[in-house]
């Protein structure tokens, strides 16, 4: 069973998903174990997103703790797999990873790496 929690402070090794809104009104989707430091790598360039790069500023809109880098990246795929509509409801607080992980079509544990529904 994922548990999920709000951010990974204090916690060494475990990744959090992450989302940043950028200037044009985007969304980026990643994973980190210090969300703080990626975002400081992906503003100055060095070893950041390429789709990020002019894009700026970022803002952080949405954060959320998930263990192990491979619970992390099988989130992460997931919630890119969702439309534009889907992760504004995420961001907004209207829907919960939890209700994204939950519906039967995405099994977070599932390792095919089908799309949610």
């Amino acid at each position: 069973m994922l548990q999920l929690r709000p951010n990974c402070e204090h916690r060494d090794h475990e990744y959090s998903l992450y989302m940043l809104r950028c200037a044009d009104g985007s969304l980026y989707t990643g994973i980190a174990v210090d969300v703080k430091k990626r975002i400081a790598e992906h503003e100055n360039g060095s070893r950041g997103a390429k789709y990020l790069r002019g894009r700026g500023p970022l803002r952080l809109v949405f954060e959320q703790c998930l263990g192990n880098r491979a619970t992390a990246s099988r989130v992460e795929y997931r919630v890119k797999q969702l439309d534009r509509s889907q992760k504004e409801a995420l961001v907004d607080g209207q829907t919960t990873l939890g209700d994204i992980l939950s519906d039967p079509g995405c099994d977070a544990d599932q390792a095919s790496g089908a799309a949610c529904r």
